[in-house]
């Protein structure tokens, strides 16, 4: 739902909370979950949503007439879609995730493929006074790049998926825009190493580009700067310890767009034996939940899961706070023992999403399945509803 007109600011939730990796089970979810979210929160207003697409879902809501069918749905019943979270490739729940969310990553013509055919779907059902983002995987996981031949192959990739944005953007007269996700573990996990590698992309990708669209190298790297940018998860980005409105200025001095930003909160407590004890609770089999702990000195150590965090962390001396890749909701304060970083969405940054630079908001606790049953008494409908709520009173704060 727009939040702001001047300038313009949308809130949604992102879909991947709920199962289903066909259109018909996505399909259902909106008809029946995201509905009944929306009479919770904004029952007589245009209501965005976030979708979450599957390689196969994707492929079958391709279909001209399936597609047609959604946009009639939307139209009657007041809904529109400005982002799609295009990271998850395949199956997302019900099952060991892992580090297969990862896969295919950004080397292959499968992520490629997929990409597009996204972009695709977007440009369909996007209104024409809203501009429309995509995110993504942060090129792939960290250990599976092992050469320079490796982030050439995945930056040749995204120029293919940016000269298709590009193209169908202009075709459609829509601003459509894709962004890479950074997350612990993966190729890109900090603000400083996406702003690497974004100025390496356009430094080796603006000629590639120029070539596919039959322009100059200046005017590729303008395409590159508009059209490829950062989703800025506020979960992701607290996990490092980063300040997230000194990230956000980072991003918009290094001329990087921010495609999207992720509201959601990562676990958080000190590292005593009985708060230790609290976060083995979220110890589950699904999701990677990358794990890392600030010493006294301000240095940082990581951990890939969960579990080998909690094995070493009574033995690794001097550290002050531990952060968990466990998206919890924004309203949930975590009681005596665990915290959450939902505190780091400070009024500063709060400042920043209300002065510009990105039009999107998107709610994402897709862990809603996998808390602990406790966190999951009222049901998914009703914590989604408490998240808006939540978030809608955060950005009314002003300084």
């Amino acid at each position: 739902m727009r939040v702001q007109d001047k300038p313009p600011l949308h809130l949604t939730y992102c879909l991947n909370i709920h199962r289903g990796e066909t259109w018909t089970e996505n399909f259902a979810a909106i008809r029946d979950l995201a509905t009944a979210v929306r009479n919770f929160v904004a029952p007589d207003l245009n209501f965005g949503l976030g979708l979450r697409l599957s390689a196969t879902a994707a492929a079958e809501l391709s279909n001209p007439h399936r597609l047609g069918d959604f946009k009639a749905f939307l139209a009657e019943m007041g809904l529109y879609v400005f982002t799609i979270n295009g990271f998850p490739f395949g199956r997302f729940h019900d099952g060991p995730v892992k580090e297969k969310v990862y896969a295919p990553d950004w080397r292959t013509d499968e992520r490629r493929s997929y990409t597009l055919q996204l972009a695709d779907i977007l440009a369909e059902l996007l209104p024409a006074d809203v501009s429309g983002s995509i995110s993504t995987v942060p090129v792939s996981f960290k250990n599976w790049i092992t050469s320079a031949e490796d982030r050439e192959l995945a930056v040749l990739r995204l120029i293919d998926a940016v000269a298709f944005i590009e193209r169908i953007s202009q075709r459609k007269r829509r601003d459509i825009h894709l962004g890479l996700e950074p997350e612990p573990a993966c190729f890109i996990e900090t603000t400083a190493e996406c702003i690497e590698f974004m100025k390496f992309v356009w430094h080796t990708g603006a000629p590639a580009l120029a070539a596919r669209l039959g322009t100059t190298t200046a005017h590729a790297e303008d395409v590159l700067r508009r059209r490829l940018g950062v989703c800025f998860d506020t979960c992701h980005v607290a996990l490092q310890f980063e300040d997230l409105a000194e990230a956000w200025d980072k991003y918009a001095a290094a001329g990087i767009r921010i495609s999207k930003v992720q509201i959601s909160a990562a676990l958080a407590c000190e590292a005593a034996p009985e708060h230790l004890a609290a976060l083995s609770a979220f110890v589950e089999e699904t999701y990677l939940h990358q794990t890392i702990a600030r010493r006294g000195d301000g240095s940082l150590q990581r951990w890939t899961d969960l579990p080998a965090a909690l094995e070493e962390l009574p033995r690794s001396g001097d550290v002050a706070e531990v952060r968990c890749h466990f998206h919890v909701p924004l309203f949930w304060d975590g009681g005596d023992a665990l915290g959450s970083t939902r505190d780091q969405i400070s009024s500063a940054f709060v400042k920043r999403l209300r002065a510009g630079g990105c039009e999107h908001l998107e709610i994402e606790t897709y862990t809603f399945d996998v808390l602990p049953a406790p966190l999951r008494a009222h049901g998914a409908v009703e914590s989604i509803a408490r998240e808006y709520a939540w978030t809608l009173d955060r950005l009314g704060r002003r300084d």
